[in-house]
């Protein structure tokens, strides 16, 4: 993994990764950004604490949900507003659904993606450690400290 400079303005997903849900996820979002322009690293890993503080020094990252968060030129985003920002980067047709999705009020998408997220563990199970990333998407990793 190569050490991104803190000055890439890509944006990077932030993930549970000892969720086999979301690291599945990550695989599956990697695969269909063709641009390569989403990075990633897991929620709980300092390379996660310092983009975060980069992006909003003033924010509580322990506060942060234990999901998803993107960071991007515009901020700090969680829950469902993540999800739909993220899909802006990956190619068709999930942009578009991305600009469908928004017109649901976020009080219910958030709802819903909470009620996902409290059942992920029991339906997808989870692992001890963060695996390894994919060799085709490991530059795209943030390194740690």
């Amino acid at each position: 993994m190569r050490n991104q400079p803190a000055t890439d303005p890509r944006p990077v997903v932030l993930f549970d990764g000892h969720c086999n849900f979301c690291n599945g996820t990550v695989r599956w979002t990697a695969l269909r950004d063709p641009l390569a322009r989403l990075r990633f690293a897991p929620l709980r890993s300092s390379a996660a604490r310092r983009t975060v503080a980069l992006a909003d020094p003033h924010l509580d990252f322990d506060a942060l949900p234990d999901s998803i968060v993107l960071v991007d030129a515009a901020g700090v985003h969680t829950a469902s507003t993540a999800l739909l920002r993220i899909a802006r980067h990956l190619g068709f047709p999930y942009p578009a659904l991305a600009a469908v999705a928004r017109v649901v009020p976020r009080p219910l998408r958030d709802a819903a993606y909470r009620a996902f997220a409290r059942k992920r563990y029991g339906w997808f199970g989870r692992t001890d450690e963060c695996p390894l990333p994919p060799t085709g998407i490991a530059a795209r990793f943030l390194e740690e400290d």
